[in-house]
């Protein structure tokens, strides 16, 4: 297994949990593989903070095995997005055992990324986006267990205490943020289900769906938030000024493609890209080069557009 940035990525977010998970992993994933009658498919995938391998299944059925730290939330909350959601417009949950810190995952296939349609045909790709983004706003079920999307802004409000205007992000940038998405969730005009990461690497190409959403980090809120990002991606290390032009366009398309006023694309736009460099600065210490990426062009950006 080449483990490496598995490895650091794991060991930097879950520590002693995270190394004691790397060390069992190839018990688990024989253990795994035996007792759900798997049969290996290839090898891992990308890896960036979760195991994943091809399998196919004791009937034939290809699928993907997820092995992730169980004390973890993102496993915990990626299975019951999954299950509200029962293959609308996203891979089916075919077996969970969230102690274990194994997910049992229909293959996307051919599995193509939406990444694949920019930025020559990123009218296309906002659009095919914003189907699944419509599909997927689903009424949570009763007693559902994901978190409350404004638990959220707690990153904002930790970042400022942390670091005001002595950080690598402009510090009154995220409060600005802050504020804006108390006011947006307190507008919401529903509560569904929420991806809560769609964006180009997380939509698949499929057979029984055009496309399907994969890595749900599952949250319950505004179905706007949804729209943030896709603003920003993909590649957000990338600060590409041609990425970054594609956002004015986007941001209409999405507004009408999903009936959405045009104040709060942009609003969640701007609550998101800045979000997302926030979290990227988390292990960021004095000295070291800013964090920054394109998410902050395009917080940016939108920022004269937004509500006085």
């Amino acid at each position: 297994m080449a483990l490496d940035g598995l490895t650091r990525n794991v060991v930097t977010v879950w520590g002693e949990d995270g190394r004691r998970w790397l060390a069992n992993l190839p018990a688990t994933l024989a253990r795994t593989v035996r007792d759900w009658e798997l049969t290996p498919d290839g090898g891992a995938y990308e890896l960036s903070y979760h195991y994943v391998t091809a399998v196919t299944c004791a009937d034939g059925t290809p699928a993907v095995l997820k092995l992730g730290v169980p004390s973890g939330d993102s496993l915990r909350t990626e299975a019951p997005a999954l299950h509200a959601w029962a293959g609308r417009c996203a891979v089916r949950l075919l077996r969970a055992d969230l102690d274990r810190g194994a997910l049992l995952l229909e293959r996307a296939e051919p599995g193509g990324r939406l990444r694949d349609l920019v930025p020559t045909h990123d009218t296309e790709a906002t659009s095919a986006a914003a189907a699944i983004m419509r599909q997927l706003a689903v009424p949570p079920p009763p007693d559902c267990p994901l978190p409350d999307l404004l638990t959220l802004v707690g990153g904002l409000d930790q970042y400022v205490a942390a670091h005001g205007d002595g950080g690598p992000l402009p510090g009154d940038l995220v409060v600005r943020a802050a504020g804006l998405m108390r006011e947006l969730c307190a507008s919401a005009p529903a509560r569904v289900v929420l991806h809560g990461d769609l964006h180009h690497d997380n939509i698949l190409r499929a057979t029984r769906e055009p496309w399907l959403a994969i890595d749900p980090h599952g949250f319950v809120g505004d179905p706007g938030y949804e729209v943030g990002a896709l603003l920003y991606n993909p590649e957000p290390d990338d600060r590409d000024p041609a990425l970054t032009a594609l956002v004015p366009a986007r941001v209409e398309q999405l507004a009408d493609e999903l009936a959405m006023p045009v104040e709060r694309v942009v609003a969640w736009g701007f609550v998101q890209a800045v979000l997302s460099d926030v979290w990227t600065a988390e292990d960021w210490r004095p000295g070291a080069p800013s964090p920054a990426s394109r998410a902050l062009d395009v917080a940016y950006l939108l920022l004269p557009r937004l509500p006085e």
